[in-house]
């Protein structure tokens, strides 16, 4: 329930246990390659997304759970691609596949998000939200068996948009 109605403190609580450091290089196997400095830089809040990341990385760390585990850089060149840079198993397929299917349960989001979000869809579908720090924007990211899909919602002014979550914001689009 924790994962899938977005709860921050059990969020939170995975570095504390798992060690921040080991937190941090986990994200940058998964592609974040902003994340420059060391886990102690950012702290514990870098579960709740305190770091900046660009919406293609944040895109391609979630494909990796719709491909069972395997990373791969971003290219649209896809013959090339794969054989220039083969997929590697970042996360074991057992746990790909089981926070895939929280993130598709609509009815464990349900006491979180209501019976009827956005995030409901007539098909199998996983989709997580996130809201920056200071609701500046929000983002969507979901994956069926053949798309992952991102969507960024903000303003380029970087104001506050306290009204506007990832349910509300990105994920209608």
């Amino acid at each position: 329930h924790a994962l899938a109605w977005s709860l921050n403190v059990p969020a939170v609580r995975a570095p504390v246990i798992d060690d921040v450091q080991q937190f941090r290089d986990r994200l940058w196997a998964l592609g974040y390659h902003g994340l420059v400095e060391d886990g102690e830089y950012y702290g514990f809040s870098l579960a709740l997304g305190s770091a900046e990341v660009s919406l293609v990385e944040q895109a391609n760390a979630f494909r990796t759970f719709a491909n069972m585990g395997k990373w791969s850089p971003v290219s649209f060149d896809t013959k090339r691609h794969l054989r220039q840079h083969p997929p590697r198993q970042i996360v074991c397929p057992a746990a790909a596949f089981i926070v895939g299917d929280i993130l598709a349960d609509a009815s464990a989001r349900t006491d979180a998000f209501g019976s009827d979000s956005a995030l409901r869809l007539p098909f199998w579908a996983a989709a997580k939200t996130g809201t920056s720090k200071g609701m500046r924007d929000n983002w969507c990211i979901g994956w069926s068996d053949r798309f992952t899909v991102a969507v960024w919602v903000g303003n380029l002014e970087g104001d506050s948009m306290r009204a506007v979550s990832g349910t509300s914001g990105a994920a209608p689009v």
